[in-house]
């Protein structure tokens, strides 16, 4: 089996035609799970704080699933990411989806049995299913040009809006599917996760072959085989730059991820406190998601014109904007609640896209998935701290001052850009 997915490698190495056609069919194929993709993980995000909630009778504990999925996600992050290394991008991202789709079922359990332990270990396992539908992102840059990264992003990503914004629009719908078949309303979003998450995981099985990244891989070492000649001060300097680039690209990302979380995960809550039901959460929780998700090829075009560190100030920007209006809006006012959230949905896609072209443009595929894998630890880990400690500033102070410090916080990208163009 593996001699023939060799071969078939060998033959596209050898017709640039067949590579052209392969990035536009994994693009395809990475588009398709991600809808699925989407879909399991805005349904998990939509409820988990509530139904933390309703188990724990306390809102200080809200922010845990949050935290707990993206702890999660930064531990499968780290398999995923030398799984694909070693044997493509097919097999850790199947892996990846069948192991979160697993972890949505197991919270449907927990729910069933009021099992708060069962609970948080689901919430960790499910983890692997956000983790693994952020790497897609990747699949679909390994056969890219350097001017079409960004736009090979975006293109993911924004299939993922139509899944994002269909799950938490169908938390009542599977809310009253579960109490007909005896589940907890809040345990029915996750039936629809581990169904979706295991759906975009046989997408990928099944049609993500040859693998892109096994075929960029087998492209460079040919190149590495036909040039010897190896000038070691170019080295050296490319290897600094490269260095910094993936510093700058895991920065920016971190950051927006840590704001994004924190003011996302308890957003359901101070709705809750303002008398919005479940209907209402899930629009704004929709349209958040899809404000992370839909810019995403508008956002591609400008990352590859203006630049990556452009792109990444005025995502700072944003994130200080939303956060500035989540702080002042009246938690009664709707409207104000989605411009809020559909603005740190924005921030959120900005930013992301134009940190992991960063990461993109800073490795070699010896090491790419590997150390793209390490990054997205990273964004798991800030994901985990925002959500973990957002609770605990709401319960303490409120939800006003955390969004003001998360828009302020979002302000350290400038300097962090600057550096990145004028360090030494």
């Amino acid at each position: 089996m593996a001699s023939k997915e060799e071969d078939l490698i060998q033959d596209y190495v050898e017709s640039p035609m067949k590579q052209t056609m392969l990035f536009k069919r994994t693009l395809l194929i990475v588009s398709i799970s991600q809808i699925f993709g989407g879909a399991g993980l805005a349904a998990g995000i939509t409820v988990g704080a509530l139904l933390a909630q309703e188990m724990m009778g306390t809102d200080a504990y809200a922010g845990l699933p949050a935290a707990l999925f993206t702890l999660g996600s930064a531990g499968a992050a780290l398999i995923v990411g030398r799984l694909s290394q070693r044997y493509g991008r097919r097999t850790g991202l199947t892996i990846g989806f069948f192991v979160g789709g697993l972890g949505s079922l197991g919270v449907v359990v927990a729910a069933v049995m009021n099992n708060v332990f069962l609970l948080f270990l689901s919430l960790l396992i499910y983890g692997a299913g956000t983790a693994t539908n952020l790497q897609t992102r990747y699949a679909g840059t390994d056969l890219a040009k350097k001017n079409q990264r960004a736009r090979a992003i975006s293109v993911a990503m924004v299939s993922t809006t139509f899944g994002a914004f269909a799950g938490p629009n169908l938390v009542d719908t599977m809310g009253k599917f579960a109490l007909q078949i005896g589940i907890p309303k809040l345990a029915g979003p996750f039936i629809l996760s581990g169904t979706a998450f295991i759906i975009a995981g046989i997408v990928i099985f099944l049609l993500l072959r040859p693998d892109p990244f096994l075929l960029i891989k087998a492209m460079k070492a040919g190149n590495l085989e036909k040039n010897r000649e190896f000038d070691e001060t170019s080295a050296a300097t490319d290897l600094h730059k490269n260095k910094r680039g993936i510093t700058v690209g895991a920065t920016i990302m971190v950051l927006t991820q840590m704001v994004m979380i924190a003011i996302m995960t308890m957003t359901p809550i101070h709705m809750g406190h303002h008398g919005h039901g479940l209907s209402a959460i899930g629009l704004v929780i929709g349209v958040h998601i899809g404000s992370m998700y839909l810019p995403s090829l508008i956002t591609g075009i400008l990352v590859d014109k203006f630049g990556r560190n452009f792109m990444a100030i005025v995502s700072g920007v944003t994130l200080l904007v939303a956060g500035v209006l989540s702080a002042v809006a009246p938690g009664e006012s709707l409207i104000s609640l989605v411009i809020a959230l559909a603005l740190l949905g924005i921030g959120w896609n900005f930013g992301l896209i134009s940190g992991t072209t960063q990461i993109v443009d800073s490795t070699e595929p010896s090491k790419r998935a590997k150390t793209q894998g390490t990054v997205d630890v990273f964004i798991a880990l800030a994901g985990a701290s925002g959500g973990a400690v957002s609770g605990m500033v709401v319960a303490s102070s409120s939800y006003a001052t955390l969004s003001l410090v998360g828009g302020l916080l979002s302000l350290i990208l400038i300097p962090i850009v600057f550096w990145s163009r004028h360090g030494r």
